[in-house]
């Protein structure tokens, strides 16, 4: 919350400090600062799930950096593009591309924290990021400083974020044991014959901070809750027994070159069991590469691209005054859409594991449809009070808000239903969005040429895509539901 308002606050000074004239610049590159967030969020994303499999932190924070540098040298080349695109200078365009690897590194640690649902520390960060980004453009702006010097100062911000994040994230330092249900016969709470000194951490067990508390004992656990403090039963079954269960079936080694699992050498069934979970385990550990992120970046780059192209296109289609107008009713969009972000980030984790996604599923669209409504119906409420902030240049969209606060709640569901196609690796439910994007572009280009056929456009298109899209994820998911054994809702 803190980040988007933060976020927020920005655009609203920066319309009034920069004029009905400038603002344009500044909000189309910040629309192009999202679409080259497009990799990080797709990292997050993918560090979060494989965290949630049980992949070794190490493995994912070297994930993060192939992708940074990646990232880093697309943005240099895209540079000149941006400029002659949207026509604007170059030391604007560098400075909003140049932040995209920081963003990818500070994304990276926030999935480390997502997907070994460390919530309370993932809420430090994404506040600490949002106001870091936000405070250096803001203090540069309100000092007279212009597009660029404001961008670079953000930029700064972003890396200064991004060292927090690591350091907040940390080192793990030991394992954590599955529960007792789905250890092999012969583990003991000492780990292997021969005891813990002898055979060090148990293979394939995800190492991550002190091991968690035993019943009566101290410990620290992964929600940041203080040491022998038990969570609720609930909580307890769906995120601690069901992460500790995915750790266990995915451990890293095969059993046969680790006899103290159990069955390696009397080919049992529990032995032949435990050879084959280990071994998938060690296949998904060790093939966590940037193919999967390249996967999911492509959904990310689906929804990104229809909650901006119009921001861009309103740069080109329309004249210089009601391309600023647009871009300022655009923040009642930005709203609507971020204002349910921790829904995701919460349900996430259970949208990556087959026995609670389809359960997680509906109630993340759910939330997200509730709180859309609100969104819709405080934007016009709040709407005759918009000039008073943003000046009286603004006054002709006033009536417009509800419609941009819907076209921002429409796209938050359809980032609900596309989260959850990533969580289980189902990512070629984009090129539903790749359509509506497609559609959404050639008739604002060709048809619209004011801010309200522009907004009705923008709204339509959302409201086709999300509702197409979110009728083929809760089929899939009731699917998935009635073949998973157990399974409840």
């Amino acid at each position: 919350m803190t980040a988007n308002v933060a976020g927020y606050l920005l655009q609203m000074l920066a319309s009034r400090w920069l004029g009905v004239t400038g603002y344009s610049e500044f909000a189309s590159l910040l629309a192009v600062q999202l679409l080259c967030a497009v990799p990080a969020l797709a990292l997050q994303n993918v560090v979060a799930r494989e965290r949630v499999r049980g992949a070794d932190v190490a493995a994912l924070r070297g994930l993060q950096w192939r992708c940074a540098v990646i990232v880093a040298i697309v943005a240099a080349v895209l540079v000149p593009v941006v400029t002659a695109v949207l026509s604007v200078g170059v030391l604007a365009s560098a400075a909003a591309l140049g932040a995209a690897p920081a963003l990818v590194l500070l994304s990276g640690e926030q999935g480390i924290l997502q997907g070994s649902r460390r919530f309370r520390a993932l809420a430090i960060v994404l506040g600490a990021a949002g106001v870091a980004r936000v405070v250096p453009a803001l203090v540069v702006l309100a000092a007279g400083g212009g597009t660029a010097p404001a961008l670079w100062a953000a930029a700064i911000g972003v890396v200064v974020a991004a060292a927090f994040a690591r350091s907040t994230a940390g080192s793990p330092a030991s394992r954590v044991r599955a529960p007792a249900t789905q250890r092999s016969p012969d583990v003991t709470p000492e780990g292997p014959p021969g005891g813990a000194a002898a055979a060090g951490a148990m293979p394939g067990f995800t190492v991550e901070g002190p091991t968690p508390a035993t019943e009566g004992g101290a410990g620290t656990r992964d929600d940041d809750r203080p040491s022998g403090e038990r969570p609720p039963a609930q909580e307890r079954d769906v995120f601690e027994d069901e992460a500790a269960r995915s750790r266990c079936e995915n451990a890293a080694e095969p059993a046969a070159e680790q006899p103290w699992l159990g069955g390696a050498a009397d080919g049992s069934a529990a032995g032949r069991r435990t050879r084959g979970t280990s071994g998938r385990a060690a296949q998904s550990v060790r093939s966590v590469g940037v193919l999967p992120v390249l996967r999911a970046a492509q959904v990310q780059a689906a929804l990104m691209a229809l909650s901006s192209a119009d921001l861009i296109v309103a740069r080109v289609v329309l004249d210089e005054a009601d391309a600023s107008r647009y871009a300022l009713g655009a923040i009642a969009a930005k709203i609507a859409f971020w204002l349910p972000q921790a829904v995701g980030v919460v349900l996430y984790p259970r949208m990556a594991q087959p026995t609670h996604s389809a359960r997680a599923i509906r109630d993340a669209l759910a939330v997200l449809s509730g709180i859309g409504i609100i969104a819709v119906v405080g934007a016009a409420l709040a709407a005759p009070v918009a000039p008073l902030f943003a000046g009286q240049d603004y006054a002709p969209i006033e009536g417009l808000l509800w419609l941009f606060a819907l076209q921002g709640a429409l796209l938050a569901v359809l980032q609900g239903a596309l989260l959850s196609a990533i969580a289980v690796d189902r990512t070629a439910l984009a090129a539903v969005t790749w359509l509506g994007l497609a559609i959404e572009v050639v008739l604002m280009t060709c048809f619209a040429r004011s801010v309200p056929t522009m907004i009705t456009t923008a709204v339509g298109v959302a409201a086709a895509t999300t509702m197409f899209v979110a009728v083929i994820v809760l089929r899939t998911a009731d699917r998935s539901g009635t073949a998973e054994p157990g399974v409840s809702g």
